[in-house]
């Protein structure tokens, strides 16, 4: 009997009185992407921080390939294989766009001996920068960079950590239309699997939160919505966008 790659079971948070995701259980199954979806203030970025550690549940469990993982600290998240970029994006702006990578890297190597850690880890995030195409900006400060770039510096800090499991808030956030194509590009060709340099993506999974539906619907294999904290439809992108209690939630209306 297999074990269910990532799972979230019956996960609440409360601050004080307000109860800001309640009651939460879905699996993420090897390889798979998933976008996560609701009307601001549904909950989505507190259960990515529940999830990456930064905020502890108030109940339920959150396991990774049947371990429990509830409660443990971000670092030891990531060493597990789970990174998370959030909405608002904050590098080292006084060091280059290679050595923002290189500290990613670095904080999830485990080579014993320093120089193979080393060399390792700026092998990883060279072809992290290529995979997202900051290859040729390597060398800039990253307080130079655009918010688009900045956007994709991220994905490549996260990339370089080697991670299982990539947890995506909003992306495209902020972004111009040229930019969010650059990075949607990124998302793209990890969704089609495959090696990229030192890196692999045959089994990454993907969690993805954002209000740009119409790209993240095409490339999602699943799509879970929250509203008020509470999961309310979970499917593939054609079943939840015809769910009545999605467009309901969305829209402000019965259907």
């Amino acid at each position: 009997m297999s074990t269910t790659f990532f799972e979230v079971k019956n996960l609440t948070k409360r601050f004080g009185g307000l109860i800001a995701v309640n009651n939460v259980s879905f699996t993420i199954d090897r390889g798979e992407m998933v976008a996560l979806i609701g009307p601001n203030g549904a909950g989505k970025s507190t259960l990515l921080r529940c999830i990456s550690g930064v905020l502890k549940p108030t109940e339920g469990n959150i396991f990774l390939e049947g371990e429990d993982i509830t409660g443990l600290k971000p670092w030891d998240i990531v060493h597990k294989g789970i990174v998370a970029t959030f909405q608002v994006v904050r590098p080292f702006r006084q060091i280059s766009v290679l050595e923002n990578v290189l500290v990613a890297a670095l904080s999830a190597s485990t080579t014993a001996k320093r120089g193979e850690w080393v060399k390792r880890a700026e092998d990883r995030a060279r072809d992290a920068l290529e995979f997202v195409g900051l290859a040729d900006m390597s060398l800039e400060r990253s307080s130079t960079l655009s918010h688009g770039d900045l956007k994709r510096l991220e994905m490549a800090r996260a990339l370089a950590t080697e991670p299982r499991l990539i947890m995506l808030d909003e992306p495209f956030g902020g972004s111009s239309p040229a930019e969010t194509e650059l990075l949607a590009k990124s998302i793209r060709r990890l969704r089609k699997g495959g090696r990229f340099g030192r890196l692999h993506s045959e089994s990454m999974s993907l969690l993805i939160v954002e209000h740009k539906l119409e790209a993240l619907m095409k490339i999602v294999d699943k799509v879970i919505v929250l509203n008020y904290g509470e999961l309310i439809s979970i499917g593939t992108p054609s079943e939840v966008s015809n769910n009545p209690k999605v467009i309901e939630a969305y829209l402000g209306m019965e259907v």
